[in-house]
């Protein structure tokens, strides 16, 4: 049903669809970066209010550093594609919560939020950055912007941002946290399966540019597919890919990804 939603607005609009960086997807866009942006700025300051933030001076820092490698590996590829304009209006941020959820997420605008359960499972910072590039990738291919133009396509006709948020504002704000994976019941659904697929095929060259091990990825998720197999639904009945069926992507991928990687 999207992808049928998708080309008819692409059809009717060509301004209406953008392009992932790498991929080369085509995708629906009926929401400027500057209005998905500013969604994200007071959605991520909502959650940080509502939420614990971790006082371990340690995990803060580990995530920061992480992330702000990451960070400069985006900005140097498109630095190196003349595609600098691809990231106006981002104001990176890396912030710890005290949650069990092993969950991690990235707003668009580079508005990123670690929960601190997930961090047994990354085990080291090399797991870690698998984590953080892959979500930095779902901001970067601009998915939750994808998301948000899909459901306004949905529920409000393709009505515009500006005009959803004045006329339903809860229903609309609601919509962005789903569109942008933030929460305990959306956070393990937040994307389609290739949208998943494609951020961990963007996140393995990110993580390697920055000088972290693209072949960690492997270990990570086999340590995810140890803790879920016995409660994971069949693939078909979810938006992810199996992790069977990612590991094998991620396989095929890596020796692409391996000749971004240098060790530091």
């Amino acid at each position: 049903m999207i992808k049928k939603l998708m080309l008819a607005s692409c059809l009717l609009a060509a301004t209406a669809c953008s392009t992932v960086p790498i991929t080369g997807r085509r995708q629906l866009s009926l929401v400027s970066d500057a209005e998905i942006n500013a969604l994200a700025v007071q959605q991520y300051q909502e959650v940080l209010r509502t939420s614990k933030l971790s006082t371990n001076s340690t995990q803060v820092a580990l995530v920061r550093r992480v992330g702000q490698r990451i960070q400069q590996a985006v900005e140097t590829y498109f630095r190196s594609q003349n595609q600098q304009d691809a990231l106006a209006g981002y104001a990176w941020e890396f912030n710890v919560i005290e949650d069990k959820q092993e969950n991690a997420w990235c707003m668009p605008g580079g508005k990123v939020a670690v929960y601190t359960g997930i961090l047994p499972i990354t085990q080291d910072e090399n797991g870690l950055a698998v984590v953080m590039a892959h979500e930095i990738a779902h901001a970067v291919a601009k998915h939750g912007s994808e998301r948000m133009s899909q459901g306004l396509l949905q529920s409000y006709g393709g009505q515009a941002l500006s005009a959803a948020l004045a006329s339903k504002p809860e229903g609309t704000q609601q919509l962005a946290l789903q569109a942008f994976g933030v929460g305990s019941s959306v956070g393990l659904l937040k994307y389609g399966r290739n949208q998943e697929s494609e951020a961990d095929h963007l996140g393995l060259i990110f993580m390697a540019m920055a000088g972290y091990n693209p072949d960690g990825a492997i270990a990570f998720w086999q340590r995810m597919d140890a803790r879920e197999n016995q409660a994971a639904p069949p693939e078909f009945l979810s938006t992810h890919p199996s992790n069977g069926t990612r590991i094998a992507d991620i396989q095929r991928e890596l020796p692409e990804a391996r000749k971004y990687y240098t060790a530091r």
